[in-house]
């Protein structure tokens, strides 16, 4: 069996190493996408909190009023917080998936790249032998000939 055909299996265990890393790496950028809404969200929520707040402060409001919209307010603030370092934590694994996925794009590719170099030299040592055989024939022919 040519070298070639035997390192298509490492090429196959390549391939698929290849695809997990992608499949992982799509799930991290769904995770950080989710991770991302989830605070656009915490923040519009807050943003239209403040606003009814606001609205609602055209008139009289009460001590102990003010200080729960204040209390929910700061809620607010530390879930974003926490929010954040989510999303933080989410472009993080991104990154190292994305990472991960490259070096396996690189390794298979460059699997393919020394197999087409084999099978190239293994193209070159079958023709030298093709010729020999041409050339010991055509020696033959000859020497039958004289």
């Amino acid at each position: 069996m040519l070298r070639s055909q035997r390192l298509s299996v490492v090429l196959t265990l390549e391939e698929r190493k290849e695809k997990a890393a992608l499949e992982k790496m799509a799930e991290a950028q769904q995770h950080h996408e989710a991770q991302r809404q989830q605070i656009e969200n915490l923040e519009r929520y807050q943003r239209e909190y403040r606003e009814q707040i606001r609205s609602s402060q055209k008139g009289v409001v009460s001590v102990a009023r003010l200080q729960g919209w204040q209390a929910f307010i700061a809620q607010l603030d530390q879930v974003i917080a926490q929010q954040q370092k989510l999303l933080t934590q989410a472009a993080e694994r991104l990154q190292l998936c994305r990472e991960e996925w490259q070096r396996a794009w690189e390794r298979r590719r460059g699997m393919e790249k020394y197999i087409e170099t084999c099978r190239r030299h293994e193209q070159r040592e079958q023709d030298v032998r093709d010729q020999k055989q041409m050339d010991e024939a055509a020696g033959r022919i000859l020497a039958r000939r004289r």
